[in-house]
């Protein structure tokens, strides 16, 4: 059964956008990829055009922050969870076990989806309303003039300089997925260790992944030696 707060009523497509590439006989048809594509272009446009209309001030910069803030694949994935779209998904085996349904970026893919599905079924007016009632708590706070809330890069390196007078690096450790699914698995190397991990669906976006885990990796550290009363805390 589809959520209430979707504004779908067509079952068959529904479960399209859900239904990963490894439940899929043909992962060209019975998968949710290609709706996914579609879905990102509308969401992209929706977001572009609610800010353009909305910050007449703000110069190309602003609302690129602003907008890549938006839709990336931390705010779908919370978005997805808010709906219980992590219940409809449709997963293989192999993936189903490895956690598959909780995967940030399959819970991002499949709120792509789903509104390329209300595009398809109602019009861009329905996908609009739909986009915005969604992700209505992130175009808040990035209008409050955070546009880059989650630039966790820039917060590592601050860290890293004021701390360590260094600068951290970045490696792509791998590459996963097919040519239009492709996973990044980014290392963040500190002093010639690694200190944190992150995973993409672009190089940037593992990067940050990659750097928020640095953070939080150091913040735990700083706490720790704070409990114990560590003197070089």
């Amino acid at each position: 059964m589809i959520p209430k707060a979707i504004p779908l009523r067509n079952e068959e497509l529904f479960k399209l956008a859900m239904r990963h590439t490894s439940a899929a006989k043909d992962t060209v048809a019975h998968s949710y990829e290609r709706l996914e594509f579609f879905g990102d272009s509308v969401l992209g446009l929706v977001i572009a055009q609610y800010l353009y209309d909305h910050h007449p001030t703000w110069d190309q910069g602003m609302l690129s922050k602003a907008k890549s803030s938006v839709v990336q694949e931390a705010p779908l994935a919370q978005v997805a969870l808010k709906l219980g779209l992590e219940h409809h998904i449709e997963l293989g085996v192999s993936e189903e076990a490895s956690g598959g349904r909780l995967r940030p970026s399959i819970l991002a893919d499949v709120v792509e989806a789903v509104i390329g599905g209300v595009y398809l079924e109602s019009g861009l007016e329905v996908a609009r309303w739909f986009v915005l009632e969604i992700l209505h708590e992130y175009l808040m706070r990035v209008s409050g003039g955070d546009v880059n809330p989650d630039d966790y890069k820039s917060k590592l390196q601050e860290a890293a300089q004021s701390l360590w007078r260094t600068t951290p690096q970045y490696r792509v450790a791998k590459e996963t997925g097919v040519a239009h699914e492709r996973r990044f698995h980014v290392q963040v190397i500190l002093i010639d260790e690694v200190i944190g991990e992150g995973i993409g669906r672009s190089k940037k976006e593992a990067e940050q992944s990659a750097a928020q885990d640095a953070l939080d990796i150091i913040d735990r550290t700083r706490r720790a030696r704070e409990d114990a009363h560590d003197p070089f805390a």
